[in-house]
């Protein structure tokens, strides 16, 4: 149980691909403007690294060592591939505004760092669980991110979701600001500019929980030694 809370731990919160690793940035800084988008590839990502992580860890023991990024790559293509193909029969409207983006997800440096580096190396359930962590905690700093962008660039939130979940959400939609707009968190440079203050907080909260810990262990009584004397005393 250690081990799953711990892969856990590491794939949500201390070894995040997207802040602590900073692996995926292309897609992360590129299709974040709204929520929508963010959830969309965050899904497809989720996936895929799911799907990867199992595929590798059943047949890495039949796979020779100088033909095992290859066949990791091929892999990976086939489960990109599965969630294209998903998106389009499903959310065809939203593929088209992700674009490039989804067939990109074979190049994500996460993906193929997480299959090589620890389910060519450990059980079934391990690493799946690793792949579901990890790519959870992706998906969350892009929803994170578009949430963020969409709110102080557009005002709103939620809007157009749905292109992912269908006519049940077209009214999910919260305006907070009409007529507003700040292109600068809309653009590129806004998603640097927002992804640099979601490292800095969680590097914030990082260092007063280190802080607590040190404080609450100085606050511990020591223990007292006992020491053993033989012979007389004199």
């Amino acid at each position: 149980m250690s081990q799953f809370n711990e892969l856990t731990r590491s794939g949500l919160w201390s070894n995040n691909p997207a802040l602590v690793q900073l692996l995926g940035l292309c897609p992360l800084l590129a299709v974040t403007s709204t929520v929508v988008n963010a959830l969309g590839l965050g899904l497809a990502t989720l996936l895929v690294m799911i799907g990867a992580n199992v595929s590798v860890s059943l047949i890495r023991h039949h796979v020779p060592a100088n033909v095992r990024l290859p066949a990791f790559v091929m892999i990976i293509a086939a489960f990109v591939t599965c969630a294209e193909l998903l998106m389009q029969a499903y959310t065809f409207r939203l593929y088209q505004i992700l674009g490039i983006f989804i067939p990109l997800i074979v190049t994500n440096c996460a993906i193929l760092g997480r299959a090589d580096g620890f389910a060519a190396k450990n059980p079934l359930l391990p690493a799946a669980t690793d792949g579901l962590m990890m790519g959870l905690g992706f998906a969350a700093v892009l929803v994170v991110l578009g949430a963020v962008r969409e709110l102080f660039g557009q005002g709103t939130l939620f809007a157009g979701m749905e292109l992912l979940l269908g006519p049940m959400a077209a009214d999910w939609q919260i305006t907070l600001f009409s007529d507003y707009s700040f292109l600068f968190l809309v653009l590129p440079p806004g998603a640097f500019f927002a992804t640099g203050l979601l490292i800095a907080a969680k590097n914030v909260i990082d260092d007063r929980l280190e802080r607590r810990r040190q404080a609450r262990q100085a606050d511990r009584p020591k223990e007292s030694r006992r020491v053993r004397v033989t012979g007389t005393i004199r």
